[in-house]
């Protein structure tokens, strides 16, 4: 089988994609697959790592500013697309693909547009709660719309076409054992929380972290609490905690650092995990089960990191919190809170690991192998 993936941007949408790649490729070792993304994204770094050939189109998402700026990056746009949809044709023809899967992006339309107008079998994965305008666009071409979660089948025009697969996620993320993560980590039984917010960092949510770094001594450390700063943060964060009179060196209950590149383990190990509510990390703490406090990002399309958090927390898996009403003082009561009571941790953990489909990735490649059949 020929298999076309396309998708960039964010980590959300290319990883789901690598998964199902990497599986597809041990269910059929002859495939052939070929990555379609946008210059200058992620996607340049995280597809070839992967070990799959890229290619990289121009492109340019929409502006909603009403103004000539926005109008300008509007007609780019456009251009763009019409420039894409013209090479991906020709990809097309030279690949010969049997199905086109798109993961999200603006960078995915092209393909999937050029696709559907050569009769080419074409599926949608959306992992966000709530459909964005790609994904609404490639829902009224595709074949097949694959969502993670039931609530999101009723916002597609023709639910019939629409599958509950669920997300993709790393295996490390499935089978996490906490005895086994804090022998690992060198953590006792002691209560662990976890938090991030991006690879960059969110200025307003460090500082927050800051500020709950002095209540935490104040109270004598009463939990251990380890976050990740992402790489701007890191430049300045160091010298803000230790003006709140925290010296990280004296204590081994704060830990801070850049990037997190054990995540599965930390998961597994953590009582309580606080960050964003992309839709990568939504699916990864109801894999793991990790009772959580979302702060979704307000500086997100369409606001669908609160459309995703309001999902888990519907179903009692997470507590939901506004960015504008998040201080460190309710911060600080809302985890005490969790920590103080097991039996609701319990009940959200076995919350959110009902709502995951384990075998996300098989369901996913079964569907490709369907459209390529038919």
């Amino acid at each position: 089988m020929n298999l076309i993936f396309t998708c960039g941007g964010t980590a959300g949408h290319i990883n789901p994609a690598l998964a199902v790649a990497n599986l597809m490729r041990e269910r059929d070792p002859g495939c052939k697959i070929l990555f379609i993304g946008a210059t200058g994204h992620m996607e340049e770094k995280l597809v070839p790592q992967a070990g799959y050939e890229l290619k990289c189109l121009p492109g340019s998402g929409l502006s909603r500013r009403l103004n000539a700026a926005g109008l300008k990056q509007n007609v780019r746009a456009v251009k763009c697309v019409l420039d894409a949809v013209k090479e991906c044709k020709r990809l097309f023809r030279e690949f010969k693909p049997d199905v086109i899967i798109g993961t999200g992006g603006y960078a995915s339309f092209p393909a999937l547009y050029a696709g559907s107008s050569m009769h080419i079998p074409v599926c949608v994965h959306e992992s966000n709660a709530v459909p964005g305008v790609t994904t609404k666009l490639a829902a009224r071409l595709a074949d097949r719309v694959l969502v993670c979660f039931e609530e999101s089948r009723a916002m597609y025009p023709d639910p019939a076409k629409v599958e509950v697969v669920g997300m993709p996620v790393r295996r490390e993320f499935l089978y996490g054992d906490r005895a086994a993560a804090r022998k690992e980590l060198g953590i006792g039984d002691e209560p662990v929380v976890l938090s991030a917010f991006g690879s960059l960092g969110a200025k307003r949510m460090n500082e927050t972290m800051a500020e709950l770094f002095r209540m935490e001594k104040e109270d004598g450390y009463p939990f251990r609490h380890i976050h990740a700063t992402g790489s701007f943060g890191w430049e300045w964060m160091p010298g803000l905690v230790k003006e709140k009179g925290v010296d990280l060196q004296e204590t081994e209950k704060i830990q801070m650092t850049e990037y997190f590149y054990n995540m599965p383990t930390l998961m597994a190990a953590a009582d309580v995990i606080i960050g964003r509510a992309g839709a990568s990390t939504c699916n990864e703490i109801a894999v793991t089960g990790t009772p959580c406090i979302l702060i979704p990002s307000p500086n997100v399309t369409d606001n669908h990191q609160e459309k995703n958090g309001r999902v888990l927390a519907d179903r009692g898996g997470a507590v939901l919190i506004l960015e504008k009403d998040c201080t460190a003082a309710l911060l600080y009561d809302t985890i005490k809170e969790l920590l103080g009571d097991p039996a609701r941790r319990d009940g959200m953990r076995k919350a959110l690991q009902g709502m995951v489909i384990p075998n996300s990735a098989v369901q996913i490649c079964q569907a490709l192998e369907e459209l390529a059949k038919a």
